[in-house]
C-alpha cells in the first residue's frame, strides 16, 4: 500500500508547521547570530524573514497546482526535470536530516548535558515510533506542544519588555562548543567579519524553516489547494511576529552579553522559577519541532521512492495506521547517527546550506509554471497564478547569495553530496532500465 489519507484541516496543518518552526532555532540561533553579525543583527533578522516570506510565497503557488507529498522535489520534478527534482529531494533530505538531528543535540543539552548525545538518539527513536502511529497523533502533540512553548515563550517576552531584571550571570560562560565555535567566531560580536550578517541570516534561517513540513502534507490535508497556502502564510506569519519580538528582546535586554550566551531566551528571566520553565520550554519545543521534521523528511523520502530516486521498499506504508514506515525508520537511524558523530553547530550551518539549495530549485520550479502557463503548453491545462513574477526569481536569487556567504566547508560539503547523490541515482537508473518508464 502507497496511498496516504486525507485527514488534517486548515488548523491542524498550521500546529505542525508550527510545531516545526516553533523549535530548537527559537531557543538557540541568536547567540551565535549575534557572533556572527554583531550590531546588524536585526539586518540579519529581517533578511532571514524575507527569504522565508519569498518562500513560503512561492511553496504556497506549487502547492495549489501539485497538492502531492515530496515539496520541492515533487514541483521541481513536474516543472523542470527529474534530475533537478531529484536535486531538491535530496538537498531537503539531507539538510532536515542533519536539522533533525542538531536539534536532538540541542534538546539533549536542556535536558542532560553530560549525555546530551545519546539523550538526542532516544529522543529521534521515540519520536519517529510516535510518528509511525499516524498524523492525527503528529497534529495532535504539535497541537500541545505548540500551545505550552507559546505561553512560556511569551511570559519571558513579557518579562523582558517589563524591564524585569535578567539572569545571572547570562553570558558569561562564553558561546562554547556551539555554532559561534564551529564558525570561527570565538563568540565576538560581529568576528566574522563585514558580511558576517549575512552569514548570520543563513544561520537564522535554520529557525524559520519548518514551513516546509506544511508543503510536503500534500496528500494528507483536505482540499490542499485551499489548505496548503492558507497555513503556509497564516503559520509563516505567526512565526515572523514571534520571532520578530524574540530577536528584539535578546539583542536589546542582553546586549553585549548575547554572544556569550547558551541559553539566550532563558537568560532574559531572572526569576528562577521562570527561568527554568523557559529552559523546559526550550528543550519541549526542540521535541515538537523534531516530530515535524522527522514526518516531513518520511514523506519526502516516500515520494523519491514511489519515483524510483530512493530504494523501493522505502514506499512501503503501514495499512493500519497509513503512515511511510519504511521512510520514517530509515530517516530516523541517519538522524541517530548524526547526533551520535557531529556537532550541534556544525550541523546547523550544513542544514541551511542544503536547505537554502532546496528553496532555490522550489522557486525555479515556480518561474518554469509561470513561463509555460504563458505560453499555454500546460499538459494539465491553465493555472491560476496569483505570484508576482518577481518573487521567484528574488527569491532564488537571495538563496543562492545567502548560501555564498555560509562556512565553505558546508557549501563544499552540500555539493560534493550532492554530486554523489546524482551519481548514485545514474547507476540506479542504469541498473534498472525501467525504472525511468514507471
Amino acid at each position: 500500500m502507497t496511498q496516504l489519507e486525507r485527514r488534517i484541516g486548515v488548523p491542524g496543518a498550521i500546529a505542525i508547521g508550527l510545531g516545526a518552526m516553533i523549535g530548537g532555532g527559537l531557543f538557540f540561533v541568536w547567540a551565535p547570530a549575534a557572533a556572527l553579525a554583531g550590531p546588524m543583527l536585526p539586518a540579519a533578522i529581517a533578511l532571514a524573514g524575507a527569504i522565508a516570506v519569498l518562500n513560503a510565497l512561492s511553496t504556497a503557488q506549487l502547492a495549489m497546482e501539485h497538492p502531492v507529498s515530496g515539496g520541492a522535489y515533487a514541483y521541481g520534478r513536474a516543472e523542470v526535470g527529474e534530475q533537478v527534482g531529484f536535486a531538491a529531494g535530496w538537498m531537503f533530505l539531507t539538510g532536515k536530516t542533519a536539522s533533525a538531528a542538531a536539534i536532538a543535540v540541542i534538546a539533549g543539552q536542556h535536558l542532560w548535558p553530560e549525555h546530551a548525545s545519546w539523550v538526542a538518539a532516544a529522543c529521534v527513536a521515540a519520536l519517529a515510533a510516535l510518528n509511525m502511529l499516524g498524523v492525527r497523533v503528529t497534529a495532535w502533540v504539535s497541537s500541545g506542544i505548540v500551545a505550552i512553548v507559546l505561553l512560556v515563550v511569551l511570559a519571558a517576552l513579557a518579562w523582558a519588555a517589563f524591564g524585569q531584571p535578567i539572569a545571572p550571570g547570562a553570558g558569561e560562560f562564553g558561546f562554547v562548543g556551539g555554532t559561534g565555535d564551529a564558525l570561527g567566531t570565538g563568540g565576538a560580536p560581529g568576528a566574522a567579519g563585514p558580511l558576517g550578517w549575512l552569514t548570520a541570516s543563513g544561520m537564522l534561517f535554520f529557525a524559520f524553516a519548518g514551513y516546509a513540513r506544511m508543503a510536503t502534507l500534500g496528500e494528507e490535508v483536505r482540499a490542499p489547494r485551499r489548505t496548503l497556502p492558507i497555513a503556509i502564510v497564516a503559520g509563516l506569519a505567526i512565526v515572523l511576529a514571534l520571532y520578530a519580538a524574540a530577536g528584539w528582546a535578546t539583542s536589546a535586554r542582553l546586549g553585549l552579553a548575547l554572544p556569550g550566551s547558551v541559553t539566550p531566551l532563558a537568560d532574559l528571566v531572572g526569576h528562577p522559577v521562570l527561568h527554568a520553565a523557559v529552559l523546559g520550554a526550550g528543550a519541549l519545543a526542540c521535541l515538537g519541532s523534531l516530530i515535524g521534521i522527522l514526518a516531513g523528511l518520511s514523506r519526502t523520502g516516500l515520494a523519491m521512492a514511489r519515483n524510483r530516486d530512493l530504494p523501493g521498499p522505502l514506499s512501503r506504508i503501514a495499512a493500519r495506521t497509513r503512515t511511510p514506515i519504511a521512510s520514517e525508520a530509515a530517516t530516523a537511524l541517519v538522524a541517530i547517527v548524526a547526533a551520535l558523530t557531529l556537532p550541534a553547530g556544525g550541523l546547523v550551518a550544513f542544514s541551511s546550506t542544503c536547505v537554502l539549495s532546496y528553496y532555490a530549485v522550489a522557486h525555479l520550479s515556480a518561474i518554469r509554471m509561470r513561463a509555460t502557463a504563458r505560453a499555454g503548453t500546460r499538459a494539465g491545462g491553465g493555472v491560476r497564478m496569483w505570484l508576482p513574477a518577481w518573487v521567484p526569481w528574488l527569491g532564488a536569487i537571495a538563496c543562492l547569495g545567502v548560501v555564498l556567504t555560509l562556512p565553505w566547508q558546508g557549501v563544499v560539503g552540500a555539493a560534493a553530496w550532492l554530486a554523489l547523490g546524482l551519481a548514485a541515482r545514474a547507476l540506479l537508473r542504469r541498473a534498472e532500465p525501467d525504472a525511468a518508464t514507471r
